[in-house]
């Protein structure tokens, strides 16, 4: 995996050096989308926030009501409290990642558009 992502340009952050191949591999190995921010409860009624495959129902299921198969990330889990963050930003990391999961093969595709109308070398159309 860490290869992977240092194909993806975690090594050399230049737009021209991202290897759009890799982070398409990445997109296409991950958990297919959408995917929904959830606030559920652990087994101690403590807040959890989770990535999910599934909307959020508004209900704050406490675990184990709900399927644990949906979760794909969780940015905080309090009870034990091994999940966290310093800067106690859960629900907008959620957010992020959440929407990553639909915005970067658009915007891979986007960068592919633009370098084909730039008549980049080697860049088939889209």
């Amino acid at each position: 995996m860490a290869d992977m992502a240092d194909a993806a340009g975690t090594a050399d952050m230049a737009v021209g050096g991202l290897d759009l191949d890799a982070i398409d591999e990445l997109c296409a190995a991950a958990t297919p989308g959408p995917w929904f921010v959830r606030s559920l409860d652990d087994d101690h009624a403590m807040n959890l926030v989770a990535v999910s495959t599934v909307e959020d129902t508004g209900r704050g299921e406490r675990w184990p009501a709900f399927d644990h198969g949906e979760i794909v990330a969780a940015t905080l889990v309090q009870q034990p409290r091994y999940v966290d963050c310093a800067d106690e930003r859960w629900d907008e990391n959620a957010a992020f990642i959440a929407l990553a999961r639909d915005a970067v093969p658009r915007l891979v595709a986007e960068v592919r558009r633009l370098r084909w109308m730039a008549g980049e070398e080697g860049v088939s159309p889209p």
